[in-house]
């Protein structure tokens, strides 16, 4: 197992990812687990340091999460952010209790020792945001107060003998204008952790990486076109010889317009065999008549692999299966939260097959996706391929509400070509992050000439994001979206309403299913 300078242990923040982001933004690999992961799995791993995560539980309930008992002896620096640090006050014998109100929002930081190596090149009273409905009551034994707020005479606590940081808020967050840098304090001055990992340095680690899983054998790698699969294809066409490398690109009848013609020219143009398959009637053969979200994407995740099956049979050593698993979709399809639910199966992860015999190649398994495009520019790819919005796995089967069948295909197809065109012309497809279109199989009667219409009604979907952990609604101007409207209406038989969609996540997801 590589090296993890730090961990951070999920207590169930809806924060915890940016902890991750922004070490890793100030060069310090880490990664997150889960809070209750076994101590010699972090063992294994070589931490310099341990943050805990915020989280929503009170340390005083009966069912508190609390880490494993040996994280306590391993003599790490340790940094608590808000339920983490009234998990560590908890534990060594100080005492918490609700708040007399909730604090949620902008606090300034008055910070009492000048001196303590995490506030090194911090401003006095910068900042911070808190968010919290309990709060420490008594310090244990050996900690002090290194900053307080008007409202949190605990804001930031410490026993700087054994290197134990705890904060009331939350510096991960962007309204924590000193933030990132008390984060990279812990890990620089506290931890001994340097600034060294960057998309160079992965890309190297990770090309070495499939040379020693692979050895002789091949590598049958399943491309889309999308961002993730190209620059999968491109670290495996960097790391092995041509004869080891089996590019294969499914039409499983389920791309945008004219997606199909766009791959081959991509793989052409970065000289990387491709090998086609059309297995459209299949993949809608199978689907017909399913509705269920989950359903869908297990069929599908499972026929990719079936046609995979049948093409490594022609094909000599083929051991290994190649895709471009992100950390969002590990996130979000492993529970890291421990009893929290599962969002959603994605493609790569939770829709394989239990049979599936071909042991995977996931070189992108442990970055996000603004990582990947950065990744993906120093391979060498051009700009506007890595500029692409994010395309899901299963295809548009996921933005067809209910049954997928050729019509709803249609429309839906159309409806975002439409989309994307305007957005395009109109200069705000590189302003957003993802954007398209959904068919919500929901009729509406509507008045087109002197007619009575009962029609489909298409919801177009834009988002702003970084990393797809979390997004907002993309504020887009309404003369576009109106001129968007108007043509999917006028060019399209069968569509007759469009909606905006102006949900965030959370508490939505970006894809509707």
């Amino acid at each position: 197992m590589k090296q993890v300078p730090i961990i951070v242990l999920d207590f169930g923040s809806q924060y915890t990812q940016l902890i991750v982001r922004k070490l890793r933004e100030s060069g310090v690999y880490c990664e997150v687990v889960p809070y209750r992961e076994e101590i010699e799995a972090i063992k294994a791993r070589a931490p310099k340091g341990i943050i805990f995560s915020g989280g929503p539980a009170s340390v005083y309930a009966e069912d508190a999460y609390k880490p494993d008992e040996g994280i306590w002896k391993l003599g790490l620096p340790i940094l608590g952010i808000c339920y983490g640090m009234q998990l560590i006050t908890q534990h060594f014998g100080g005492e918490v209790i609700p708040a007399d109100h909730h604090e949620y929002g902008k606090a300034e930081l008055k910070i009492v020792k000048e001196d303590s190596p995490i506030f090194k090149n911090i401003e006095d009273q910068s900042i911070v945001w808190m968010s919290h409905g309990d709060k420490a009551e008594r310090l244990p034994d050996g900690f002090e107060v290194i900053g307080t707020s008007e409202n949190s005479p605990y804001a930031a606590i410490a026993d700087e003998k054994r290197q134990i940081y705890a904060l009331q808020f939350h510096p991960e967050v962007h309204h924590s204008v000193e933030g990132v840098k008390l984060l990279k304090n812990f890990a620089k001055y506290i931890c001994a952790c340097e600034s060294t990992w960057n998309m160079g340095s992965f890309a190297k680690e990770k090309i070495a990486a499939i040379q020693k899983q692979v050895g002789d054998k091949k590598v049958l790698c399943g491309v889309s076109g999308g961002v993730d699969s190209s620059v999968v294809a491109a670290m495996l066409h960097e790391a092995l010889p041509d004869e080891q490398l089996i590019a294969v690109f499914v039409d499983q009848g389920l791309l945008r317009k004219d997606e199909a013609d766009q791959v081959k020219t991509m793989f052409k143009m970065l000289n990387i065999p491709l090998i086609t398959i059309n297995a459209q009637k299949e993949f809608l053969d199978k689907l017909e008549g399913i509705t269920d979200p989950e359903q869908k994407r297990k069929i599908i995740g499972e026929t990719f692999i079936e046609v995979f099956d049948r093409e490594a049979q022609k094909h000599q050593d083929v051991a290994f299966l190649a895709q471009g698993t992100l950390y969002t979709d590990v996130i979000e399809s492993v529970s890291v939260k421990g009893p929290s639910k599962t969002i959603k199966s994605h493609h790569n992860v939770g829709g394989l097959p239990d049979w599936m015999t071909f042991e995977l190649v996931e070189p992108l398994r442990e970055i996000f996706k603004d990582e990947v495009r950065k990744l993906g520019l120093e391979l060498g790819l051009p700009k506007d391929m890595i500029g692409r919005h994010p395309f899901p796995g299963p295809g548009l089967a996921i933005r067809v509400m209910g049954e997928v069948n050729a019509e709803a295909l249609r429309l839906l197809r159309e409806s975002d070509a439409i989309m994307q065109e305007e957005l395009k012309a109109t200069g705000y497809y590189d302003k957003v992050w993802q954007a398209f279109t959904v068919l919500l199989n929901v009729q509406s009667v509507g008045v087109m000439g002197d007619n009575r219409t009962y029609d489909n009604t298409v919801c177009i979907r834009m988002v702003e994001s970084v990393d797809g952990m979390t997004a907002t609604f993309a504020h887009i101007p309404h003369d576009v979206l109106e001129g968007m409207s108007r043509r999917i209406i006028n060019e399209i038989d069968g569509i007759n309403r469009v909606v905006y969609d102006i949900s965030s996540k959370p508490p939505a997801t970006i894809e509707w299913e």
